[in-house]
């Protein structure tokens, strides 16, 4: 049975890093569209200042997501720094006694960092928000874990979940921020909350596949 170890997370923190910026334009573009245009900016600093302070320190992946967390709740503008530095923190602290995460301890995590979020924000599936991502991964992965499917399955069933929810948001009206003022106008447009979520969840995935052992 292949495990990933929580000692092994920094690779996987530093491919979660790689992929917001390398999707920086992409994420700035779609957000442009019926939002302000900043969220890859946004995203773009605060992934960048984690690694810029920890890239040269060991950290665990519980560590890294906790200390991520902080950087994106206290120091990115935008609603989106407090959203994924609740999700990133209550995620971290779920897992954080950990020395192996299974597949059903990654689907506890994630969902308590889904839980963290709509404590702040009653966003529900539906609401063209990153939920519509985030929520049918954290069900793929329940699902993975009772199965008993091992985590290369896991991990690419969640990606599967995650880009069919985030494609999902093009069809829906946001009840959510500032394209919420658009109403029916916001139909036919990515949730760019949704699509970094993406990005950040196959990055994960594909980060935790490589150092399974």
């Amino acid at each position: 049975m292949t495990v990933f170890k929580n000692a092994d997370g920094k690779p996987v923190l530093l491919n979660i890093v790689k992929a917001i910026q390398d999707n920086k334009t992409y994420l700035g573009d779609i957000d442009g569209l019926i939002g302000d245009g900043d969220h890859g900016m946004n995203m773009n600093k605060g992934f960048t200042l984690f690694e810029t302070r920890f890239k040269d320190k060991d950290f665990t992946f519980t560590e890294g997501l906790d200390e991520l967390g902080n950087i994106l709740f206290s120091e990115i503008g935008g609603s989106m720094g407090p959203i994924y530095g609740t999700i990133f923190m209550d995620t971290s602290e779920a897992g954080e006694d950990l020395d192996t995460i299974t597949v059903s301890d990654l689907s506890t995590m994630l969902e308590a960092g889904l839980k963290g979020l709509q404590e702040i924000v009653e966003s529900q599936v539906g609401d063209k928000t990153l939920v519509d991502t985030l929520s049918p991964a954290v069900d793929s992965l329940k699902a993975s874990a009772a199965a008993g499917e091992d985590y290369n399955t896991a991990l690419e069933k969640m990606k599967a979940a995650a880009e069919a929810g985030k494609e999902s948001t093009k069809d829906l009206v946001a009840k959510f921020g500032r394209s919420s003022r658009l109403g029916e106008r916001s139909r036919g447009v990515l949730d760019a909350g949704a699509v970094s979520c993406c990005i950040i969840l196959t990055a994960m995935a594909d980060g935790i596949c490589k150092e399974l052992s």
